[in-house]
C-alpha cells in the first residue's frame, strides 16, 4: 500500500509540473498572441468560400489538418481570432439592439462532428464573447416526452429568439447520423428525414433565421490522440467517456452517413461547411469568420430612437 501511495503522489507531481509547464507556455503564446494582433487578420483570405460544401464535395477528400482560407500559424491563428473578437462582439449586440425595434432576425449555428472534434473549444473561444446574447442548446438522446413527438419537436423549442445567437451543439442531424448507424429505426424513417430536414430549414430561414452549419472534422487518429490525452490527465477524466472507444469501431460507417447530409441537406439557405479540425485553434478561427461573414451580410443596424433626444437630454440635466 506504501509503495502504491508514493506512485500516486509521484505520478500526481508529474501531472502538476506539466501543467504549469503547459500554464506557462500558454502565458508566453498569449503575449506573442497580442503582439501579432494587428498584423494577423491580413493572413485571412475567403474562409467562408473555401469551407463551403458545394456540387462533387467528397469528405474523404478534405484534409483534416489543413487550415483553408488561412496563410498563417498558429500564433497567427490565435491573434486574428483575438483581433476579431471585438467586431464579434459589436455585431452581435447590434442583433440584438435590432429585436427592442422589433425587427424579428436571429442567427443558428449547427455544429456536427464526431467526439473530440472540439465542439466544447469552440463554445469557450468563441461564441462566449457575448454570453448574454447566445442560446446554446447541447441535444442528448431524446427523453420519453421526445420520443412521444416527430424527431423535430425538441429542435423547434431550441429555436433562437429575435436577436439571439442560438448554437445546437449536436441537433436534428443526430437522427439521420447515429440512427443510421446503429439501425435505431428503419432505413424508410432515417431516410425520408433529409427531405424533411430540407423543409424545416427552409422554413426557419424565411422566418428571419440566418442558419449555419457546421461539420468539424477530424481525423480517427487525432481523435485517438484527443481521447488518450484525457486518460493521461487527472484533470480531463470528466471529458472522458469508455462508449467513445466503441464509437471508433464505427467509423466507417460514420462518415459515409456524414457524407450523406452533406449531398442531400446543403442548400441555398442552410448551406454546410466542412471545417479540418485537427488544429484547434484554426477550426475556432474558422466558425469564428464563418459567422461573422453571416452577420455582416446582415447588415445589422442601430435603430433609430423613439424619443426626442434633445429634449431627454435637457431634462435629464435638470433632473
Amino acid at each position: 500500500m506504501g509503495k502504491g501511495k508514493k506512485s500516486s503522489k509521484k505520478s500526481s507531481g508529474k501531472t502538476s509540473k506539466r501543467q504549469a509547464k503547459e500554464l506557462k507556455q500558454q502565458a508566453a503564446e498569449d503575449e506573442a498572441v497580442a503582439a501579432r494582433e494587428a498584423t494577423a487578420v491580413s493572413d485571412l483570405d475567403d474562409v467562408e468560400r473555401s469551407l463551403r460544401v458545394g456540387e462533387g464535395f467528397v469528405l474523404a477528400d478534405v484534409d483534416t489538418s489543413a487550415t483553408p482560407g488561412f496563410d498563417g500559424d498558429k500564433l497567427a491563428g490565435k491573434a486574428a481570432l483575438r483581433a476579431c473578437e471585438a467586431e464579434l462582439t459589436d455585431l452581435l449586440e447590434r442583433l440584438f439592439a435590432e429585436s427592442t425595434a422589433g425587427i424579428n432576425r436571429s442567427l443558428l449555428l449547427v455544429v456536427q462532428g464526431m467526439d473530440t472534434s472540439g465542439k466544447g473549444g469552440i463554445m469557450r473561444h468563441v461564441i462566449s464573447v457575448n454570453p448574454q446574447g447566445v442560446k446554446a442548446t447541447g441535444f442528448k438522446a431524446p427523453t420519453e416526452e421526445e420520443r412521444a413527438h416527430d424527431f423535430l419537436w425538441r429542435i423547434r423549442k431550441a429555436l433562437p429568439s429575435a436577436g439571439q445567437l442560438g448554437v445546437f451543439d449536436r441537433s436534428h442531424y443526430e437522427d439521420v447520423l447515429i440512427v443510421r448507424v446503429h439501425d435505431l429505426v428503419s432505413e424508410a424513417v432515417w431516410s425520408a428525414r433529409y427531405d424533411q430536414i430540407n423543409a424545416f430549414e427552409q422554413e426557419v430561414a424565411e422566418s428571419g433565421t440566418t442558419v449555419i452549419k457546421v461539420m468539424t472534422h477530424i481525423s480517427k487518429d487525432e481523435q485517438k490522440a484527443r481521447l488518450m490525452e484525457r486518460l493521461d490527465r487527472p484533470d480531463k477524466y470528466y471529458k472522458y467517456n469508455p462508449g467513445d472507444v466503441d464509437e471508433r469501431g464505427h467509423w466507417d460507417d460514420y462518415m459515409e452517413a456524414y457524407q450523406a447530409v452533406l449531398d442531400r441537406t446543403t442548400t441555398a439557405v442552410a448551406p454546410w461547411y466542412v471545417v479540418p479540425a485537427d488544429r484547434k485553434w484554426y477550426a475556432r478561427l474558422a466558425v469564428q469568420q464563418l459567422i461573422l461573414d453571416a452577420l455582416r451580410g446582415m447588415n445589422l443596424q442601430w435603430p433609430l430612437a423613439d424619443f426626442d433626444v434633445e429634449v431627454e437630454k435637457k431634462r435629464l440635466s435638470a433632473s
